[in-house]
């Protein structure tokens, strides 16, 4: 039996573990820095910064979703990025990852978001496959950049 609930302030750990879990899946294991602190600041303070829905398969946590707002310019409305979705090994190939994504997406349309985004790393052919069947749109043309660390301070350093 497979159930998709939102996270609450008591899955805290759990949702600190599945983070975790997926950094080591994703071979970025030594770059996570998450604290069960900063999953109930930020998901579960005043200013929720994010939303996670967990997937629960036979009464055990399967897998989960992490995702948030972001605005588009060139639509002028907002959308959702799905930043985490991540299925446990023994959980795997039995739908669970694509009912965490149908429950994004259904908050989506019922929030009048026009969109979900999504990122994967280029060697995740897994990932590829599944968006890949659900016809979603890859933005091959687009590259990802990040200001971080220092060079996010040498940035901002050269504000006036």
């Amino acid at each position: 039996m497979l159930t998709i609930r939102p996270a609450t302030i008591q899955d805290a750990p759990v949702v600190t573990a599945l983070i975790r879990q997926m950094a080591e899946y994703d071979r970025l294991g030594n770059e996570v820095s998450v604290l069960e602190e900063d999953v109930i600041r930020d998901g579960f303070g005043e200013t929720p910064r994010f939303r996670v829905l967990l997937a629960e398969y036979d009464g055990k946590i399967a897998g989960y979703a992490l995702f948030f707002p972001f605005y588009s310019s060139f639509q002028g409305r907002p959308a959702l990025f799905l930043d985490d979705l991540y299925v446990r090994e023994p959980f795997r190939k039995h739908g669970v990852g694509a009912a965490l994504l149908a429950h994004v997406c259904q908050t989506a349309i019922r929030e009048d978001y026009f969109c979900v985004r999504c990122e994967m790393l280029d060697w995740n052919q897994p990932s590829i496959d599944f968006y890949g069947k659900l016809n979603a749109v890859f933005m091959s043309e687009w590259k990802s950049a990040l200001l971080i660390g220092e060079a996010l301070q040498a940035t901002a350093a050269k504000a006036k």
